[in-house]
């Protein structure tokens, strides 16, 4: 994997740009450690002050520092989508890698299980779901939730994947040896779809993140947790755009459209690394 990301940075602008914004943005995060202020109190400093040398990103309607704000943000965004990625792609990647190497009666029912998850109508429950639980929600909460409507389209992948890699000689070489089930598919298989985890492991946080700015923005988040989505929240709420007090609407929105975009351009260029057309592509246009 380090030399998928060593040859990108190499070769790939867009992976260059997108890696460099994430480490800016998991820097930002970090701050968050040292911050002076309480994340979710209010009335901590001068209320609607610009930006300046005292505060960077200027201050909000409730007294609180944008920056700090931003850092707190971010934090606890990228902690619920990893959250909801690490157990969304842990459960679809289990399902796949079992139900394409079974195959049989397994198979069948993991796959309806499966196909019942994504028939789902996914929003509307995620939205039922917040507003029951938002007195108790939290980013491991949340991040539990959502990853209840996205491992299904992971596990319908790695399962077409295993399906192929099944009918190789090796597989059939491990299972003469005498190796069980679950060795040849950790051991054997996993390995071929590690990098297509890897990308669909940023797709995953993506999505949580987007998710999450949709349920904040109807107020279904949990509100007092600083997150991209209850900063925009909060900054419509107090009508900060139409105040005057653009600082407060743009840090968030921007530092959004860097997420997204950064995380995109990595995802892509993984899936792009790792096609065998577009590398002879690209090894043919260097050459």
């Amino acid at each position: 994997m380090l030399a998928i990301i060593r040859d990108l940075f190499r070769f790939n602008k867009e992976f260059r740009f997108g890696f460099i914004v994430i480490i800016v943005i998991i820097t930002l995060a970090i701050l968050s450690f040292f911050s002076p202020y309480n994340p979710k109190a209010w009335n901590q400093v001068p209320k609607d002050k610009p930006p300046s040398f005292k505060y960077l990103l200027g201050t909000t309607s409730v007294g609180q520092d944008v920056f700090w704000t931003l850092c707190f943000a971010l934090k606890n965004s990228l902690t619920l989508g990893m959250v909801t990625a690490l157990i969304s792609i842990t459960i679809g990647t289990a399902v796949g890698l079992i139900a394409g190497y079974r195959g049989g009666i397994l198979d069948r029912v993991l796959m309806s299980l499966n196909d019942t998850f994504i028939v789902l109508p996914s929003f509307p429950i995620l939205i039922f779901l917040a507003f029951t639980l938002r007195e108790n929600l939290n980013v491991v909460t949340l991040g539990a939730i959502l990853s209840m409507f996205s491992w299904p389209w992971g596990g319908r992948q790695v399962r077409s994947m295993i399906l192929s890699l099944r009918e190789r000689e090796f597989t059939y070489a491990a299972d003469f040896s005498g190796m069980g089930m679950l060795k040849i598919v950790f051991t054997e298989h996993f390995p071929f779809v590690f990098p297509w985890v890897v990308a669909n492991f940023i797709n995953t946080i993506l999505w949580s993140i987007g998710m999450e700015v949709s349920l904040a923005v109807f107020g279904l988040s949990s509100l007092e947790m600083p997150t991209i989505g209850t900063m925009i929240y909060w900054a419509n709420q107090y009508q900060a755009l139409f105040r005057g007090i653009w600082w407060w609407i743009l840090t968030p929105v921007i530092a959004s459209v860097f997420l997204f975009v950064s995380f995109f351009f990595v995802s892509s260029a993984i899936s792009e690394y790792l096609d065998p057309r577009t590398r002879l592509q690209r090894i043919s246009v260097r050459g």
